[in-house]
């Protein structure tokens, strides 16, 4: 499992506005493409955001399910990515002081992904990962300044 912490500048309600506006996924998640389509309810349980990732031609359509949403403290995600399987990522909010203790747990649970989990695919996650929260965290900093 590949976990990534960041301490984001911005409370909780701002951050959960961002995981909560699936049009916005392919400005803070690392490797996508462009956002195809997302379920109008959004990240209730059971609601799916379809992406495509990769780099130049070398692309995938991914579909990401809700399978847990507890609004302003935890968003979790089945993500299938065709033949490589599907993972875990679970998303918690916590709140530390003003700002938000972002935690990212990233884990395969079927497929080749998940027989090839261990210390290399789970140091390439961590690094993507954190590139992730980095994008997550400038956005919600800049908007917290910026204001409504």
């Amino acid at each position: 499992m590949a976990r990534n912490r960041c301490l984001i500048l911005s409370s909780p309600a701002e951050v959960w506005a961002l995981l909560s506006t699936g049009r916005r996924y392919g400005e803070w998640v690392t490797g996508t493409q462009e956002v195809l389509s997302t379920d109008p309810h959004w990240p209730e349980v059971g609601a799916q955001l379809k992406v495509r990732v990769g780099a130049g031609a070398l692309t995938l359509d991914d579909t990401s399910t809700v399978r847990i949403s507890e609004p302003l403290q935890r968003l979790e995600l089945e993500a299938k990515a065709g033949p490589f399987g599907a993972a875990r990522i679970a998303m918690k909010l916590i709140p530390w002081g003003a700002n938000t203790l972002f935690i990212l747990d990233w884990h395969p649970i079927r497929g080749p992904g998940s027989r090839m989990h261990g210390l290399p695919v789970d140091y390439l996650v961590r690094v993507r990962n954190g590139m992730m929260l980095t994008k997550l965290a400038r956005i919600a900093e800049r908007e917290h300044t910026e204001g409504p």
